[in-house]
């Protein structure tokens, strides 16, 4: 049963994932090579916090930070630390906030001074994909059609589609039913229904899809070592078309 949302429910959420986005825009102007992920994660938490928000992630099954910061060949929950940033690095930020009993998500792959052209084909196939996974969401529409948007279009590119991690619904808990893969068969899955709230995610690699987990339990990186793209919005199927709730 995938649950549904009041309008009241959905501005709830539609708040909380608005201060995730304004976060966004105050850290860009941070990731600069030099700078390290541990300061890019404390300026999060203290942001989200001075907004009347908690940060999502931390503490959630343990995990020690605000920000989930990936760079290059992490797909994500990459742990902040005193990694710094390098010209040329792509780096994925995760990033979720609670408001009011209701959660936010949404990430975003940001290049790190000038990157290649291959790093920056990848950033906007990922991009891209997600948008157009959007654009499925849609009441009477299928879920899976979601999924089969993300892998025509990371396909269709040349790079392929992480199928261990997933994009997910959510509400009053971070993570709800359903899961929304990066792969499916256009058509199929459960029907869509205005009220539905969802975390959309594309998880694209420039190579190969596997992906193998760290000795910290939580780091994903690419099976092959090439690099790996991650973005997320947090959407409402309404009668109009889907609604970013993730924007400002």
């Amino acid at each position: 049963m995938i649950p549904r949302k009041s309008k009241q429910e959905i501005a709830h959420m539609r708040e909380v994932n608005r201060i995730l986005a304004e976060l966004f825009v105050h850290i860009e102007p941070m990731i600069r090579p030099g700078i390290t992920t541990a300061e890019l994660d404390q300026e999060a938490e203290l942001f989200i916090r001075s907004r009347g928000a908690k940060p999502a992630f931390k503490g959630y099954r343990g995990y020690p930070a605000t920000l989930c910061t990936s760079i290059n060949e992490v797909i994500i929950h990459g742990i902040p630390g005193e990694r710094r940033l390098a010209e040329g690095d792509i780096i994925g930020i995760d990033v979720g906030a609670i408001k009011n009993d209701f959660y936010g998500d949404t990430a975003v792959t940001y290049a790190v001074g000038e990157v290649t052209p291959a790093a920056r084909s990848l950033m906007d196939t990922a991009r891209q994909a997600l948008y157009d996974a959007i654009d499925q969401a849609v009441p009477g529409g299928r879920l899976y059609d979601i999924s089969a948007a993300i892998q025509a279009t990371a396909e269709s590119a040349g790079f392929s589609c992480v199928r261990e991690f997933v994009g997910h619904g959510i509400g009053k808990a971070l993570h709800e039913d359903p899961q929304i893969p990066n792969v499916g068969r256009k058509g199929t899955g459960p029907r869509l229904e205005e009220g539905m709230t969802l975390a959309i995610e594309t998880m694209i690699n420039q190579g190969v899809w596997r992906v193998r987990i760290l000795p910290d339990g939580w780091t994903a990186v690419t099976g092959d070592g090439k690099l790996s793209a991650h973005y997320e919005h947090t959407i409402a199927v309404t009668k109009d078309g889907p609604q970013i709730l993730s924007t400002l």
